[in-house]
């Protein structure tokens, strides 16, 4: 685990932070969060998909002031860029959870903390000083995942984020080689027991086999009322790639849904988030409107592949409210710990704000408007 007090170098870009990252990180480690299942078709088709995007941007329009304020579930956040679920960050440094924590808060934007997360929810929620949202995976035990929203509303987490593609774990063969599995001293600690601890297996993934044994495969739309029904917390469900999933989850009591293919880590050759944007975005829409509901009261986030402002551009414009960044904080904390974090962040917002001005926008919100004429390549 590396040092998060150490100087943080300037990087250029997200990518040269991902290289420097692959050096600092154990081999193991590394593979774990890069990795995705199988032939990791879909990893790099969530990237390569915003690259074959063009941006077809309007000239002659003052920009001189620009803002990237906007507003999620009733929190001001002081740019459309999230911190999305990834697990096991004291992998990565020391503090772990706790220094992703605290570069989302100091940056002004949501943490979404995972289940599987390597440090305490309550003392995440402390060292963020901001919104932090609990991403929740469903075990079989139905009594520890509802402790487990009992524990996430004491310690003033401001919503839920229910993962709905990751009950069968996806085969990822880079966990398999090394046969991953948590070191000594790293466990669970919003879990009890079994629950607390993912082991080293004799053969294959230790995480494959935790999920496998412990996540519920019986979830369905109907645990999606059953939990709404059972929190005052928002309930967003992530795992979206359909746009008939996403009428169900606007008629079965969802919040807001993230389109989502688990960063490319469960069915390989699922399609790119970003190339199924527009049409859940749009079913979302449509069936807000049958109900008689705002979607200013329900967001559409999307994750995968975002590594340049120009992304998130692209993701605004065909239909996302805001998107959510996953791997980017990774290498930022295995390179500088909270301001390594932080550093990422910073830099998709510097980028951010410059694209947003270059399209002839000064906000999100006229990015959105300008809708999907921006954007040339979408489908």
């Amino acid at each position: 685990m590396n040092d998060p007090n150490a100087s943080t170098p300037a990087f250029l870009n997200l990518f040269e932070l991902e290289r420097a990252a692959e050096q600092r990180l154990p081999p193991m480690a590394w593979a774990y969060y890069a990795g995705g299942a199988r032939d990791e078709v879909t990893l790099r088709e969530n990237r390569a998909a915003y690259e074959g995007l063009a941006l077809r941007y309007r000239v002659l329009r003052d920009v001189s002031d620009r803002y990237l304020s906007t507003t999620l579930l009733g929190a001001e956040l002081s740019m459309p860029i999230l911190v999305a679920p990834t697990a096991f960050h004291r992998l990565a440094c020391e503090d772990g959870e706790i220094a992703t924590a605290a570069a989302a808060g100091s940056a002004g934007t949501v943490m979404i903390l995972s289940t599987i997360s390597t440090c305490a929810m309550e003392d995440v929620v402390v060292a963020s000083g901001g919104p932090v949202w609990f991403q929740l995976y469903v075990f079989r035990d139905r009594g520890a995942t509802e402790e487990l929203v009992r524990r996430a509303e004491a310690a003033g987490c401001e919503a839920l984020v229910l993962t709905v593609d990751a009950q069968v774990w996806g085969v990822r063969e880079r966990d398999v080689q090394h046969r991953f599995g948590l070191p000594e001293g790293v466990t669970l600690p919003n879990l009890s027991g079994a629950m607390a601890r993912v082991d080293r297996v004799p053969e294959g993934s230790g995480l494959g086999a935790y999920v496998n044994a412990l996540f519920d495969p019986t979830l369905s739309w109907d645990d999606l009322e059953w939990l709404a029904g059972i929190t005052d917390l928002p309930v967003l469900v992530k795992g979206i790639v359909h746009p008939d999933d996403a009428r169900q989850a606007v008629e079965r009591g969802a919040a807001g849904v993230i389109v989502s293919n688990h960063g490319g880590r469960q069915l390989d050759t699922a399609p790119a988030t970003i190339r199924v944007l527009p049409d859940v975005a749009g079913a979302v829409d449509r069936a807000l409107e049958y109900a008689g509901r705002d979607r200013s009261d329900f967001p559409v986030l999307v994750d995968g592949g975002i590594r340049r402002g120009t992304d998130v551009v692209k993701a605004l414009a065909l239909g996302a409210d805001a998107v959510c960044v996953g791997r980017p904080i990774l290498w930022g904390l295995a390179t500088g710990g909270e301001r390594g974090a932080r550093r990422a962040l910073d830099m998709l917002r510097t980028e951010l704000d410059g694209a947003i001005a270059l399209c002839g926008a000064r906000t999100p919100a006229e990015i959105r408007a300008m809708g999907r004429e921006l954007v040339m390549g979408a489908e």
